[in-house]
């Protein structure tokens, strides 16, 4: 391990995407110096979203990596510090806050501002990763609207899996509901009005095998679904795939010291960023399982770096 000397910040961004970039435009401008740490995966999910068009300001469809190029462009030339490396261990229960990168570098924060984000979990399927973005997407608010007319297909079960299902038919022709087994895990309520809709079809007991397409150009044609019971596989046309099997909040660094709820996104005070220890805020998909969308994480991470603000003022 080198002995780097100890870095110090008033603000620890940690994580980028909307929520971090915003947090440090905000922190910069406050004349706070912040320090953005960003691992492997800059700029987060948006950075596997192809076209964007709910963001605000932007009459022409956009580019999510270029999105988050330009956020980032924004941060570093108000007066944000931008450094690569992982954070492996913090430690909140003592001012100021710490945090040890996978470099060996020890950072401490007077106030951290966490943005870590979310993963949406995959089927893990060879054919589902060549195809994402081409037709297979975990986010029906974000892609729906490229299906007008379309057949799709859903997996899942749960309440995320039945919203975004309804929500698809809107403007797919047919939505098509494959779920793992015979009854679905999602809200009664929820469920009734699923089984009412005349363009869902649920597939029962089946799992997705493989996701079938062209490659010049790239686009799904179809999927391999194999009935759990009777082991047989059939092939299902379809124009595009969507996951809704759940999101992983990448929060086990803060497991102990801060409060969660049980599929572990940081629990936060209402109408605020504030976690249970005062000067450490969450901001984006760590926190939020309900909206989940660029301009709601860009929002939070205004709000946790104006709270970081008056926080650090007193």
């Amino acid at each position: 391990m080198s002995e780097n000397p100890i870095k110090h910040t008033k603000v620890l961004i940690i994580g980028s995407g909307p929520a971090g970039y915003t947090a440090a435009v905000y922190a910069a401008r406050a004349m706070l110096s912040p320090v953005l740490v960003y691992g492997s995966e800059p700029g987060g999910q948006l950075n596997t979203t192809t076209n964007v068009e709910n963001y605000p300001g932007f009459s022409d469809v956009i580019q999510g990596p270029w999105l988050m190029d330009q956020m980032r462009d924004q941060a570093k030339v108000v007066g944000t510090e931008m450094i690569e490396d992982h954070i492996s261990s913090v430690n909140l229960k003592s001012t100021p806050f710490e945090a040890i990168g996978d470099s060996g570098q020890k950072y401490t924060a007077d106030s951290i501002i966490i943005s870590t984000g979310a993963q949406a979990r995959w089927l893990n399927l060879e054919s589902e990763q060549t195809f994402r973005g081409y037709g297979v997407s975990a986010c029906a608010t974000c892609d729906g609207f490229f299906f007008k007319e379309k057949v799709v297909a859903v997996v899942g079960g749960g309440n995320a899996a039945v919203e975004e299902a309804m929500f698809l038919t809107k403007f797919a022709s047919k939505v098509k509901l494959i779920h793992r087994r015979d009854t679905l895990r999602a809200e009664k309520l929820l469920q009734k009005k699923l089984m009412a809709n005349k363009k869902i079809e649920i597939i029962w007991d089946s799992a997705v095998e493989e996701v079938i397409g062209d490659n010049e150009p790239k686009n799904v044609k179809g999927i391999k679904v194999k009935n759990l019971k009777t082991n047989k596989i059939e092939k299902i046309k379809i124009d595009g795939l969507f996951i809704a099997i759940g999101h992983d909040p990448a929060t086990a660094l803060f497991k102990e010291q801060l409060n969660m709820d049980k599929e572990g996104y940081l629990l936060t005070k209402p109408d605020s960023t504030e976690t249970n220890i005062p000067g450490v805020y969450a901001a984006g998909d760590v926190k939020d399982k309900t909206f989940r969308q660029a301009v709601t994480a860009a929002g939070m991470g205004c709000m946790a770096a104006l709270e970081a603000e008056k926080f650090l003022s007193h």
